[in-house]
């Protein structure tokens, strides 16, 4: 069965935002090509880890002679997105990511698949059965200012959660926090 692939190939925005409070939020994946809008689901720690590699992919390709791709050390301010998610409907919740990068178009590549069951062969079949649902993924491609920005912008997002507890490391709650010393 062929994957529906929702591609955005130069995409006007693509962030990470947040629906909920610190605690219970949501994090989204939202990228918008003119009318064109997706959103799906992702977990706080896969936002942060995305932003991580994309800004280890960068850092790499600044390293090259002459810097070719014209990659930036900081967020170009023109691209700087700091406002609220648009209208979001979640496509899905994301399982597996892929990062990559595209030396023919100077872009970073993210590919995004929903959580699938654990026996994929009996879930196609059940998928072929109904004819309901389609495998689908999201593949989006950034020009290398955009994916700074991205990254930055992720960082914010993942960091305006819980504060730590300093005991514990832990997050506290807006209703209190119980934080066990062992004893010396």
């Amino acid at each position: 069965m062929p994957t529906l692939v929702h591609e955005f190939a130069w995409p006007d925005r693509v962030v990470i935002g947040t629906i909920g409070v610190p605690g219970a939020r949501t994090f989204y994946l939202q990228v918008r090509s003119g009318k064109q809008i997706l959103s799906i689901a992702l977990e706080k720690q896969q936002s942060a880890q995305l932003a991580e590699k994309i800004d280890e992919i960068l850092d790499q390709l600044i390293t090259l002679e002459g810097n070719p791709f014209s990659v930036p050390t900081g967020t170009p301010i023109e691209l700087v997105d700091n406002d609220q998610l648009e209208a979001v409907t979640e496509q899905f919740r994301t399982g597996a990511m892929t990062l990559g990068w595209d030396p023919t178009t100077a872009q970073v590549v993210v590919e995004a698949y929903p959580i699938t069951d654990v026996d994929a062969d009996a879930n196609a079949e059940s998928l072929a059965e109904n004819g309901a649902d389609v495998p689908e993924m999201l593949l989006v491609r950034m020009p290398v200012g955009t994916a700074r920005a991205f990254a930055k912008r992720t960082r914010e997002v993942v960091g305006a959660g819980r504060p730590a507890c300093p005991l514990c490391g832990y997050p506290v709650d807006a209703d209190g926090h119980v934080c066990t010393v062992p004893e010396v």
